[in-house]
């Protein structure tokens, strides 16, 4: 099967590729863009480039046990969304990150509604959770629209940039059984 391409009214979702190591780089090193995030941001290209060669070999296996995708909107990739897949193939953890330009546009919203309908409908996913620093409101809105509650809030964080440990919210959506 692969990695898809995933069409919505105002975006098209493919599967990350070192063809958008520029595009990539530019919003997953910008410390601005990433001040809540774990991971990023990325200090060098060559980690950028690390991260998509990874992303598009994983792509590229008949049952990925992720997917990572590159968000398009008007043409110009923006962003990125994901869904890492649990062992037991019945859950997955979700994730996101836009360029700042992008912010508030509902983007992410949108990328994620549909790679979450995807998991759900071809990969028969029905547990997803997403985590996001407590502080993090953008990313919380994110997955209150989805329909995800918040199961809890946990202590010791710590995103790459901080000198401080923070809280972070855990969500979860379940979907009934077809």
């Amino acid at each position: 099967m692969g990695a898809p391409v995933l069409v919505t009214e105002r975006l098209v979702l493919k599967p990350m590729s070192t063809e958008y190591l520029v595009s990539t780089h530019e919003y997953a090193s910008d410390s601005e863009n990433c001040k809540y995030m774990l991971f990023l941001p990325n200090e060098t290209i060559d980690e950028t480039l690390e991260y998509l060669t990874d992303a598009e070999k994983e792509a590229a296996k008949e049952y990925p046990s992720y997917y990572e995708m590159a968000i398009f909107y008007n043409g110009f990739h923006v962003g990125a969304v994901s869904l890492y897949i649990s062992d037991e193939r019945d859950s997955a953890e979700m994730g996101w990150t836009l360029n700042k330009r992008y912010h508030g546009m509902g983007i992410a919203r949108e990328a994620a509604r549909a790679l979450l309908q995807f998991a759900a409908e071809k990969l028969g996913i029905r547990r997803f959770v997403a985590h996001c620093d407590s502080e993090n409101m953008a990313s919380r809105r994110v997955m209150e629209k989805l329909g995800m509650t918040l199961e809890g809030e946990y202590s010791g964080r710590r995103n790459k940039l901080s000198t401080k440990e923070s809280n972070e919210s855990m969500f979860i959506l379940k979907l009934d059984p077809d």
